[in-house]
């Protein structure tokens, strides 16, 4: 599941591969910032004056509703671009989750850059577009599926991205907090499941003392205990081999 939220992806292989070197090249000779743990990029309501690209860690996106309540749209990681469909000013806040290297580019040279380049056009508006499927994505997790489906597809979404071959093992770099915020669940409901997944054998944890550390035990279970039927197909075929058969 990609992040919704005015973000491109390119750190792994896509089927924009080649639009991903051609973004790549926009920010080559830009000059890297650093971010502290906590330390924002940009807050809700800026002036959109920048496109930016993570180079190194984590951030969040998120966005204050009613309340004071913090509702997480996504999380930007390594290759990570952010920026590149909105005008005018920002609609959420970045902030860094671990120490992270971003680069920015001004928005008016980004605006340049795909008014001359033809070849960058189709890339830009096919971005746009899996930000629309990935948006549409978010809303059926969050419209229509139980805690522990949530839980689960936010699981495989981060399996899914592991490069080597067979590797169960899932590093997240963000607190169950942000995962509750982003899954619209409470810590409370995330650390049940969590618990819930563990006993059933799903999931244990590399190193008890650094929770962020899960290792898939049943990658197979885990992909049909998301809600989504069948439609694993982009799991690594080793993984997807390991589906376990449904009991009736």
């Amino acid at each position: 599941m990609a992040n919704p939220y005015n973000t491109v992806h390119t750190h792994k292989p896509t089927p924009h591969a080649n639009g991903a070197s051609c973004l790549d090249r926009l920010f080559v000779k830009q000059p890297v910032e650093h971010l502290a743990s906590g330390q924002s990029l940009f807050f809700e309501g800026d002036d959109a004056k920048h496109v930016f690209q993570v180079v190194e860690g984590t951030l969040r996106v998120f966005r204050i509703i009613s309340g004071g309540r913090r509702v997480i749209t996504g999380f930007l990681d390594a290759g990570d671009i952010v920026g590149v469909s909105l005008r005018g000013r920002y609609l959420y806040s970045a902030e860094a989750i671990t120490p992270s290297v971003v680069k920015r580019l001004a928005r008016r040279q980004f605006d340049a850059a795909v008014a001359s380049d033809e070849g960058l056009r189709p890339v830009i508006f096919a971005r746009v577009c899996d930000e629309m499927a990935a948006a549409q994505d978010q809303m059926v997790l969050l419209s229509s599926k139980s805690a522990e489906e949530r839980l689960c597809t936010f699981l495989v979404k981060y399996l899914r991205r592991n490069t080597v071959p067979g590797c169960t093992i899932i590093e997240l770099p963000m607190t169950r907090l942000d995962i509750a915020d982003y899954l619209g669940l409470t810590i409370e409901t995330v650390s049940r499941t969590v618990t819930k997944l563990a006993n059933k054998g799903i999931l244990g944890f590399e190193n008890p003392g650094l929770r962020h550390t899960i290792r898939i035990e049943r990658p197979g279970m885990l992909a049909q205990l998301t809600g989504d039927g069948d439609d694993h197909e982009d799991l690594p075929g080793d993984l997807l081999a390991l589906r376990e058969p449904r009991r009736h």
